[in-house]
């Protein structure tokens, strides 16, 4: 299945991998910048849809500023804008649509977390604005196909500063003290390459609802720290304890991924340590 597709949030963390996955696969790719559409003015999304008429939609935009998009009051706007976007879409002829939600749509009481059987009680604006748009989007009858991709954590080339991976190993390559949690919490990080791959896998398929993108296999945060200082050769620079771990973080989020794997038919490429690999060197290249 191919056609025209148009990506919003092309130029950001995952959509920077998606766009030449898309061509891959046959697409004719429409990304247009947000200084060519920001899609929060009134009219705008409406308008793009009209002059691209697009097949498909991959939605990646969205608020996503580190330590910020929790809270952010733009949430409710993006909301409003997805919704302008997807009708217009719709109306335009649109087939296809797959929107990036979260994992923290669900209730983190769970120890693991299923596209069928864990409830969604969001406990932030943020995921609980992800988890209306669905609602609506689902219960919608414009008649378009639509797929729903819980990222779960991710990390990987051009991940923005404030995050985990990128701090840690920014810290370790210039040879400054990592100041982490305890590390003890468990959490599915994926390669940003492996999530573009698995909403582009998704777009192409005709699977519908949620699915989440995840890796499938959940780890302590002190094995992802330890293999990334590792590959550095700094371990002596982490400071585990350094940080306080936020009030009532879940112990452990692991991902049912039985969607992804058999439905979609796909597989990520990358494991941590060669997804690591690939971070660091693209981190050094900046140096």
């Amino acid at each position: 299945m191919t056609g025209r597709v148009l990506v919003t949030g092309g130029g950001g963390f995952i959509g920077r991998h998606a766009v030449p996955l898309l061509r891959a696969r046959g697409f004719e790719v429409l990304a247009p910048s947000h200084a060519e559409a920001d899609l929060l003015a009134p009219g705008v999304a409406a308008a793009l849809v009209a002059r691209l008429r697009p097949t498909h939609l991959l939605h990646l935009a969205w608020n996503a500023t580190p330590g910020r998009f929790w809270t952010a009051p733009d949430n409710l706007d993006w909301v409003a804008a997805s919704l302008a976007l997807h009708r217009a879409f719709a109306a335009a002829g649109g087939r296809r649509a797959v929107c990036a939600g979260t994992c923290a749509e669900y209730d983190w009481s769970h120890a693991e977390l299923d596209e069928a059987t864990t409830p969604c009680t969001p406990a932030t604006l943020y995921g609980t604005a992800k988890d209306a748009l669905r609602r609506l989007l689902m219960a919608s009858p414009e008649g378009v196909s639509l797929a729903w991709g819980r990222v779960f954590f991710l990390y990987g080339p051009g991940e923005a500063p404030g995050r985990l991976v990128s701090d840690v190993v920014t810290a370790l390559l210039a040879g400054q003290e990592a100041r982490c949690g305890e590390g003890l919490v468990q959490r599915d990080f994926m390669h940003v390459a492996d999530v573009a791959g698995a909403l582009v896998a998704l777009l192409a398929s005709d699977v519908t609802g949620p699915v989440n993108i995840a890796s499938g296999e959940c780890l302590p945060l002190r094995r992802v720290i330890d293999e990334a200082a590792r590959q550095i050769g700094r371990p002596d620079l982490l400071r585990y304890g350094a940080r306080p771990s936020p009030p009532g973080e879940p112990t452990r989020l692991a991902a049912a991924t039985r969607r992804l794997r058999e439905e979609v038919g796909f597989t990520p490429r990358f494991p941590l340590d060669a997804g690591l690999a690939d971070t660091i060197a693209w981190w050094r290249g900046r140096g």
